[in-house]
């Protein structure tokens, strides 16, 4: 089955959260389960945990289609110690308030080394921040997402993925997340469904579809190669929509969260109907 969804606001609860993915049709979501621009949040209590639960129950949701997403200020790969400690701190607190709600993956973006130490040296930073997470933590998958290669940000090549998993203890705990609009900026072609089963077949080479938890699609704004990660709704970009045709109806992208990031939210309930679509 294909699990197709957004990523909605928990706002309110995160009760909500499920809710607000059944209102749009949705059969995944993503959502934070704390503040995202806040390093540390309150503990979970038993009722919020139990309300959850029991939403999800609710609206037929399992954790296999659910894709929690961690702090946007979280950088495992911080060239600081001290800062590279505060990160580490949030993203297990992150992991543990997965496991709590019975979450079975994270999705996060590896790290930043900020154009102070070396790239290989940042991975080695992110490899080592998600093994003291797994360490800490159990049943909650480390999900790493690709990114554009914005900045000094790290995983935007499918190497990334593939040396930070070569350097994971517990390789039955680490997964990717592909994001197409950052497959885009990368330099990855999907424009095509030529090009999609090119690009794939690179990912399944370097990276392997045994790791893949997850992918958020997003078309892309700016063009190919340019870093810059620009999400527009699914037709509207340098994309196309024949990209988004071939991932929801490719077996290899069953039973993961494909999850939509787009930033009309008007558009989340025909945009899933359409990729529905796609899928019979």
């Amino acid at each position: 089955m294909y699990y197709i969804g957004a990523h909605v606001s928990a706002s309110g609860g995160l009760e909500n959260a499920p809710k607000n993915a059944h209102a749009i049709g949705a059969t995944a979501f993503a959502l934070f389960t704390k503040n995202q621009r806040q390093w540390l949040a309150k503990p979970l209590i038993e009722e919020e945990i139990a309300r959850f639960k029991a939403a999800c129950a609710e609206y037929g949701y399992t954790a296999a289609q659910i894709l929690p997403h961690d702090s946007y200020l979280i950088n495992l790969g911080n060239p600081d110690d001290a800062a590279l400690e505060k990160s580490r701190q949030s993203f297990i607190e992150e992991m543990h308030r997965c496991e709590q709600l019975g979450l079975d993956r994270l999705n996060f973006h590896p790290g930043s080394h900020l154009r102070v130490i070396s790239e290989e040296e940042s991975l080695d930073r992110i490899a080592e921040s998600i093994n003291l997470a797994l360490e800490r933590t159990q049943g909650v998958t480390a999900v790493i997402e690709n990114t554009a290669g914005q900045g000094s940000n790290l995983g935007y090549r499918f190497e990334h993925l593939r040396y930070l998993i070569d350097r994971v203890e517990d390789k039955s705990r680490v997964g990717v997340c592909l994001d197409t609009c950052h497959s885009f900026a990368a330099g990855y072609d999907l424009r095509s469904a030529e090009l999609c089963a090119e690009t794939f077949a690179e990912f399944d080479r370097v990276v392997g579809f045994e790791y893949l938890r997850g992918m958020h699609l997003n078309d892309a704004l700016k063009p190919r190669g340019s870093k810059v990660d620009r999400h527009t709704p699914l037709g509207d970009g340098l994309i196309g929509w024949e990209c988004f045709r071939y991932i929801a109806s490719d077996p290899r992208f069953e039973n993961i969260p494909l999850i939509l990031e787009t930033p009309d939210e008007s558009r989340w309930a025909e945009e899933i109907a359409t990729l529905k679509g796609f899928s019979i």
